[in-house]
């Protein structure tokens, strides 16, 4: 047992890889990359750095002891200092040139840009394997009609693929948005102390254009394709917030289906998975609680509240930049990130084992049918040639009559009864007699549901078939 706090985040809900990306030794890596790509980049470009020292930094990117630098941290009282100086003391040859020109900026900025990308990589592997897993279940159950809801009072029906296919779409968009933003996410490159590069113009002596080319050369080192084009000591912290936004949106998607899983469980017609041995209630043994889509809507609670955390961030920093974003943006980015891998872990797990009961969908659209074919039924009275006015009212009455005496526990549906005893019907009695068939009210659902998949959900697959499979990690 843990004798100090653990952020549950890491403890029960987040993924393996994402933990391992946000790890202490994972950024300390990073970090010790950044200072290669910067000093190959200027050996590159002429300056006296030796094949021996860049050799020597290779050797030992990955020999992390954390300890070492939490004592110089503490001594030294500044991070990135710390690590320089542990790096430092194994490669002791290359000393004299790591960080050359740079500020802690460079460090700290291009690495979590460095891994806030692979961070919406492991993101979008999530969101295309929802994505699968909620588009398989829509093609399975395109046509089998259920009573659709608004307000959460009965409306026209459905069909179970149809409603599923409004989660999709969200999910969906939330693809696009993060597909924009990877592709579009720039690296802060060399910059200098207030961005003016004027540390590198020294060392290139004056000579703008190698100034410029260093630039480029550490953000393709780092596998970027842009960078800013101006900057104060640091990126835009409106970079963070546009991340934010893009997490905050699979969490409104993610919990917008999570709320309505949960209203269709209380209702008996559709549940999460269930394990064999999976306790509902501590006091109630009987018990089958939606706790999965309870815990998604929980965490994207949290995810969609932190995304504006960011947003003031940007908001307030001062001129080049302030040091109030930092010890904010080390709790800020990560825990979003955990976050929203912790829902769609769930996500996958939920809609792959969905478990979907046509008896008791069918059962809620037996009591409420009679009602929906009311609409066509006074069509043809008036037809017949009724009066629409006297038929609507008439109706009304008998709906009301027959709603009431369901609330009081009737079994069956008796408005046509009514309706049948009714004269003013008289031209329709024939069809009253007539069994309702579900799959005449539910309108283009099926064919919707057909051309959304081929149109949306089957191209944006077939570019991502690769990231599909494997199980969903839910820890507990």
């Amino acid at each position: 047992m843990a004798e100090t706090y653990r952020s549950p985040l890491a403890g029960r809900y987040a993924g393996s890889a994402m933990k391992q990306l946000w790890s202490q030794e994972q950024i300390a890596r990073t970090w010790r990359r950044l200072w290669l790509y910067l000093a190959e980049s200027e050996a590159e470009l002429g300056l006296p750095i030796s094949s021996a020292q860049l050799d020597a930094m290779r050797a030992h990117l990955d020999d992390v002891d954390l300890d070492d630098i939490r004592r110089r941290e503490t001594e030294l009282r500044h991070d990135v200092m710390a690590h320089l100086h542990s790096f430092g003391a194994l490669c002791p040859e290359a000393m004299p040139v790591l960080h050359l020109g740079a500020t802690s900026a460079f460090i700290q900025d291009n690495a979590d840009l460095i891994l806030m990308k692979e961070a919406l990589l492991l993101v979008r592997r999530g969101l295309v394997n929802t994505i699968d897993a909620l588009t398989r279940f829509a093609r399975e159950w395109r046509d089998l009609p259920t009573l659709g809801y608004t307000h959460f009072q009965t409306a026209q029906p459905t069909t179970v693929g149809k409603r599923a296919t409004l989660w999709l779409q969200d999910f969906l968009l939330d693809l696009t948005d993060l597909d924009y933003v990877l592709e579009t996410l720039p690296m802060r490159g060399v910059k200098g102390t207030t961005g003016t590069q004027a540390s590198f113009l020294s060392l290139f002596d004056g000579d703008h254009a190698k100034v410029r080319k260093l630039d480029e050369l550490v953000a393709k080192r780092a596998g970027f394709p842009r960078r800013v084009g101006v900057s104060g000591q640091t990126i835009t912290r409106k970079q963070d917030a546009r991340v934010a936004n893009v997490l905050s949106g699979v969490a409104q998607s993610a919990s917008k289906m999570g709320n309505d899983i949960r209203l269709l469980q209380h209702l008996g017609q559709i549940e999460e998975p269930f394990r064999k041995k999976q306790i509902g209630s501590s006091a109630m043994p009987y018990k089958r609680n939606p706790m999965r889509c309870e815990r998604i809507c929980a965490i994207s609670r949290f995810i969609i509240a932190n995304a504006a955390n960011p947003a003031y961030t940007a908001a307030t920093q001062w001129l080049e930049r302030s040091l109030d974003d930092s010890a904010n943006r080390r709790i800020a980015m990560p825990e979003l990130f955990l976050a929203v891998d912790g829902i769609e872990q769930l996500c996958i797990d939920v809609v792959r084992g969905l478990v979907v009961h046509p008896k008791v969908i069918g059962a809620h659209l037996e009591r409420e049918l009679p009602f929906m074919a009311t609409e066509s039924l006074m069509m043809d009275a008036v037809r017949a040639g009724g009066d629409r006015q006297e038929l609507h009212e008439r109706i009304r009455v008998h709906a009301r009559a027959a709603a009431d005496r369901l609330k009081e526990g009737a079994e069956k549906n008796d408005l046509f009864d009514r309706l049948n005893g009714d004269p003013a019907f008289a031209s329709v009695h024939a069809q009253l007699g007539q069994a309702l068939n579900p799959r005449d009210f539910v309108g283009r659902a099926p064919e919707q549901v057909d051309e959304f998949l081929a149109e949306y959900a089957d191209p944006a697959l077939a570019r991502y078939r690769d990231l599909i499979g494997g199980d969903a990690e839910v820890v507990v």
